[in-house]
């Protein structure tokens, strides 16, 4: 292992219409399934998890509702009330002190979710009362999944007022934005699947109609934070969690290109089926774009997020497993350090292994640390 960086297009700085940052490696968002159920306040050894990772050009930090009726599953955050505020500002505050930055992302679970995990037993929010195949995660183990409850527009609106009322929580934790969750099969992703959305309102039928609650959804935390506080994730014909797109190409050719007008701190897209997602929509977006590859098993590697930037395909590249287990990961990526495998069975749950126990390559790299994170702050962060 050399004490030099070595020449990677990842550990450049990006200069972004509304986002700059020190380097292009981003920590995705992960569930760890952590925090304290009861009370949706994060793992007192957060702070300590988020502040190893900080020498990432930014972190995405794990899935959070913004309202207890969006909770996906057990041990997730939320941003909801002041003791979870007060939660991630010791996380913020951490990060910070390490030098890092870091985006809350907002995370409604829709019709992935379970009675057993919801307030009082409610039935999940969704746009259609279509039940999701498959088990669910919850308290008490693998359980068969229940049919959602179509929403009103009244709980639609609720919903969006709830991301608002999150992103201003998040600001008032000491984030530097936010990142509205549009990915993987949940709520906002859920408006724009042919199975998920049978409705014949105003949100439902036409693309248009389909369009409506994640552009008004970005629209009312805008309003809240500020364009250039605000990412999108989206998981464009991402079969995950029983979701069907037949025609990913027309539906988010038209959300991207509606959303370039906003100034959006960055796009995070993640490719993950036959869609060519980043060829498709790169051209139509001029802001940020991120891009995550949905690679299953082996986890995406530094040549895939070089190849990335390399074919104009990405500006940031964010890597998920690979900060499991490697915390100073810019750092290994810099100067050759042998990267680690995380442990399986650890990813998620209450328990101290595989959270904060995972050790830096060399604890003597404090000064290339400074080089790659530096005194760069991005204009979401001003």
């Amino acid at each position: 292992m050399s004490n030099a960086l070595t020449e990677s297009a990842l550990l450049e700085p990006h200069r972004g219409p509304a986002l700059q940052l020190p380097n292009r490696v981003a920590m995705a968002p992960m569930t760890r399934g952590r925090a304290d159920d009861e009370t949706g306040v994060p793992h007192p050894a957060a702070p300590v998890y988020y502040a190893q990772r900080a020498s990432a050009g930014l972190i995405v930090g794990e899935g959070t509702w913004p309202c207890e009726l969006g909770k996906n599953g057990p041990g997730q955050p939320g941003l909801e009330s002041d003791a979870q505020v007060e939660g991630w500002r010791r996380v913020t505050t951490a990060v910070h002190a390490a030098g890092g930055r870091i985006f809350a992302q907002l995370w409604h679970g829709g019709r992935v979710s379970h009675p057993l995990t919801l307030p009082g037993g409610e039935l999940p929010l969704a746009p259609s009362a279509v039940r999701m195949a498959g088990k669910i995660f919850n308290r008490d183990g693998w359980t068969d999944t229940v049919a959602p409850q179509a929403m009103t527009v009244a709980q639609i609106e609720n919903a969006i007022e709830a991301f608002a009322a999150a992103a201003r929580n998040a600001l008032r934790a000491g984030f530097d934005g936010v990142e509205l969750h549009g990915a993987n099969g949940y709520l906002i992703q859920e408006f724009l699947a042919d199975n998920t959305n049978l409705r014949s309102d105003r949100y439902g039928g036409s693309l248009t109609r389909r369009l409506r609650f994640p552009v008004e959804v970005v629209d009312a935390v805008v309003d809240v934070v500020g364009a250039d506080r605000v990412g999108l994730r989206l998981s464009p014909g991402n079969a995950e969690n029983d979701l069907v797109e037949e025609d990913p190409a027309t539906t988010y050719r038209a959300l991207v290109e509606t959303l370039d007008t906003r100034g959006l701190a960055y796009l995070h897209l993640v490719h993950a089926g036959a869609y060519p997602t980043f060829e498709d929509l790169r051209p139509r977006w001029s802001g940020t774009l991120v891009a995550n590859v949905n690679a299953g098993a082996p986890a995406m590697a530094r040549e895939d997020g070089e190849r990335l930037l390399a074919n104009g395909l990405a500006d940031v590249v964010a890597f998920g497993r690979l900060f499991l287990a490697n915390p100073d990961l810019p750092l290994r990526f810099a100067t050759g350090a042998e990267l680690a495998d995380a442990d399986k069975d650890s990813y998620y749950g209450a328990m101290p292994d595989g959270y904060v126990d995972y050790p830096a390559a060399d604890p003597d790299l404090e000064a290339l640390r400074v080089q790659l994170v530096g005194d760069a702050e991005c204009a979401a962060c001003a």
